[in-house]
């Protein structure tokens, strides 16, 4: 099953339970706005190339979209879609005041030069600069792009309307972004996984961790982890797989890749076959990668006690009807993964407000933010007798369905 039709069918069973008019069920399903976009650039050797970029504006009812900009070369109109729509329940869960947007350019970045790229990103920037703003669509970071790639955006988009620090988020420090954005998504997975284990009466501390996907996010999560004694005991990302069953010395794996680029040949651990790492014995497994990880062919191998969705949409809902039946609590993603959007809004704020915080404050708030949020989905759960990602969709979609109804929708 694809990413939009998975996204439409967890949000239609949540509006069911819900029991939402069929009227403004269809309405909240229907994108605000798709803007599609045709992106020509020379290349460093003088030749033309084209690329198709993506905007997806699924719903503002709330306050401006927001959303990632993504470069891949999987990016197409369907995922765009669903992962627009999962912003818009994910910043509602949060408590955010956004709606719901998402972008990217069908594109491999690796095979990019740094000024191809940015000549990618300023000619999508002029075909949209007129669709977003700081008060309408405030793109974001995602995979494929990073700190540069909003720095370029911001530049291009002032060009237009004059200096506009809140236009994007995710930007260097030194053109207003925030401390404690770099961290925020892999900060925000370990905040949501500490309040799911105290739930059950655990802790980080002594259980073991299987991670796929260490780049800024499972990185990150891999650090935290690690510092507060757990055990990473198997890591994978593009270039391999690697594990230790009495855990990883995870700065010692970040200083590896820094030098090396691959998790290949670390000393401290053992290779294994990145497909493996799904299937590894462990008490936590986190998917940090691509959607649609786990799925009907591989669930039931799955060993992990809880599942904490740090990448979009990681499980089919095939599989996830396979982890209920074996007891396996999942951590949805649009709550598990909402750290990185909850700093955004802080950076926002802050660049509208023209008065930075401290990184502590920006923790702090993160921490407060994912830990109310994840009582109001057991709320959820507990008044509608279902499990926490039922309990986090009918938490955002009854947010969002309340706010269009209040602005007039009915009129």
């Amino acid at each position: 099953m694809n990413a939009l039709a998975a996204t439409s069918r967890n949000f239609r069973k949540a509006a069911r339970i819900l029991g939402l008019d069929s009227k403004i069920e269809n309405s909240l399903l229907i994108p605000f706005r798709e803007i599609k976009v045709e992106c020509t650039i020379p290349k460093d050797d003088g030749t033309l190339v084209s690329y198709i970029g993506f905007r997806v504006q699924h719903d503002n009812s709330r306050g401006p979209m927001k959303g990632g900009i993504r470069y891949h070369p999987e990016v197409e109109p369907d995922e765009v879609n669903a992962l627009a729509q999962l912003m818009t329940w994910k910043t509602a869960v949060a408590d955010i005041p956004y709606g719901g947007a998402k972008g990217g350019i069908g594109c491999n970045p690796k095979d990019l030069s740094k000024s191809e790229l940015e000549r990618l990103t300023r000619v999508f920037t002029q075909k949209i600069h007129d669709l977003i703003g700081v008060n309408t669509d405030v793109p974001a970071p995602d995979m494929g792009t990073n700190s540069q790639t909003m720095a370029w955006m911001l530049d291009e988009y002032s060009k237009f309307h004059g200096h506009s620090p809140a236009v994007v988020t995710g930007k260097p420090i030194d053109l207003g972004g925030s401390l404690g954005r770099e961290a925020a998504t892999g900060r925000g997975v370990v905040y949501a996984t500490e309040a799911l284990l105290a739930e059950h009466g655990k802790s980080i501390k002594g259980l073991t961790f299987a991670i796929q996907g260490f780049g800024n996010v499972g990185s990150w999560a891999a650090r935290l982890i690690h510092e507060r004694g757990g055990k990473v005991v198997a890591v994978s990302d593009i270039t391999g797989a690697v594990k230790n069953n009495n855990g990883i010395d995870i700065p010692g794996l970040l200083q590896h890749k820094d030098a090396t680029g691959k998790l290949a040949d670390f000393s401290g651990a053992d290779a294994m076959s990145s497909d493996d790492l799904l299937a590894h014995e462990c008490d936590v497994l986190i998917p940090c990668a691509l959607g649609g990880v786990l799925n009907r062919e591989n669930a039931g191998e799955v060993k992990a006690k809880f599942i904490i969705e740090a990448a979009n949409h990681p499980t089919d809902p095939d599989a996830d009807e396979i982890f209920s039946k074996k007891g396996i609590i999942v951590l949805p993603d649009i709550y598990a993964n909402s750290g990185g959007v909850t700093v955004s809004y802080f950076e926002w704020v802050q660049n509208i407000q023209g008065f930075m915080w401290e990184e502590e404050k920006v923790n702090r708030e993160l921490k407060r933010y994912m830990t109310n949020a994840f009582q109001n989905i057991k709320g959820m759960c507990k008044s509608h007798d279902c499990d926490l990602r039922m309990g986090a969709f009918t938490l955002g979609v009854n947010r969002v369905a309340r706010a269009t109804t209040l602005r007039g929708w009915e009129a």
